[in-house]
């Protein structure tokens, strides 16, 4: 019984890692190039801005809760990094920390009012597309210059996104997964209760958790624009969905704070390279989203089957 529970918690672990390799080994065969160094790091172009979101993405479900503003708040946030934070820097980075601030008085509010998350960012999505529109009402502005270098290195051996994307996930994982501030903030999901009668602040640790999410969600716009060297208002309403996606992918769940850092990066670069690779074949952008829907399905389906085989084991 004890070796089924092993090797069921290895497969779920595991899983993540399996999807990113399904999704080279087509790539490689298909477009052998790409296994240069110039060839990843064209796919893996945007991983890092995703990555990030991701990631704060993940610090919100790990309290349980839901956020469907982080794709507009990421526009927000390049928008602010190619106009204000390039002409008057002290503006742009007063009007950065602000967004932080907001973001962690939205997880006060939600658990102060006992509010569904997803009714509160949903209505604050709109909020930052909003602000984001009114600050840049065409797509234009340009990157400040130490962003573009940073995002622009050449790194030896191995290409920049890797090195980013894997630094990432390790450093989130030893400060969420290893560290005992790390357990009550996901001790918060898995057992608010818990939590405050061991003298714990559950407020204080939701609200910690969407500061982090703005911080992160700040670091992936201003990412964002070192890449592109301009913004637009809609430039990443996408990774809403892809931030979900990336995290369910690597691994999490949406209750119980059950997350996975590493696996949420996997899970990201899996579907950066799902649609990188459809871009670099010139298929549609509708199919890109098709394939990005399906990789999550087959690897859900494959976590439920694991699931299931442990329950009747």
């Amino acid at each position: 019984m004890l070796a089924t529970l092993t090797s069921r918690r290895f497969l779920r672990s595991a899983l993540p890692a399996i999807s990113l390799v399904m999704i080279l080994l087509p790539i490689f065969y298909m477009q052998p190039r790409t296994m240069s160094y110039f060839g990843l790091n064209l796919l893996l172009n945007l991983a890092i801005p995703i990555a990030l979101a991701t990631m704060a993405q993940m610090f919100v479900l790990t309290v349980n809760d839901l956020d469907l503003s982080i794709g507009s708040y990421v526009s927000l946030v390049a928008c602010i990094g190619a106009t204000w934070l390039q002409q008057t820097p002290l503006l742009g980075v007063a009007a950065l920390l602000a967004c932080i601030v907001v973001y962690g008085l939205l997880g006060a509010l939600v658990h102060v009012r006992n509010l569904p998350s997803i009714v509160v960012t949903l209505g604050m999505s709109f909020v930052w597309l909003g602000l984001a529109v009114l600050l840049l009402p065409t797509p234009g502005g340009q990157a400040p210059g130490w962003i573009r270098t940073v995002m622009t290195l050449k790194t030896p051996m191995v290409p920049f996104p890797i090195l980013a994307a894997l630094l990432i996930g390790v450093l989130v994982h030893f400060g969420l997964m290893r560290s005992s501030y790390g357990a009550v903030l996901r001790g918060a999901g898995g057992n608010p209760r818990a939590v405050a009668r061991a003298g714990w602040s559950v407020l204080r640790t939701k609200v910690t958790m969407y500061v982090m999410a703005g911080i992160f969600g700040m670091l992936s716009g201003l990412s964002l624009v070192g890449l592109t060297t301009s913004a637009d208002a809609n430039i990443a309403l996408r990774y809403t969905l892809l931030s979900i996606a990336g995290v369910i992918l690597g691994g999490g769940e949406f209750v119980g704070g059950r997350v996975s850092p590493i696996g949420a990066v996997l899970g990201t670069v899996t579907l950066v390279l799902a649609g990188s690779f459809l871009s670099f074949m010139r298929i549609s952008p509708d199919w890109q989203i098709g394939a990005q829907g399906a990789i999550l399905i087959v690897v859900l389906a494959l976590r439920a089957l694991i699931n299931r085989r442990g329950s009747t084991a």
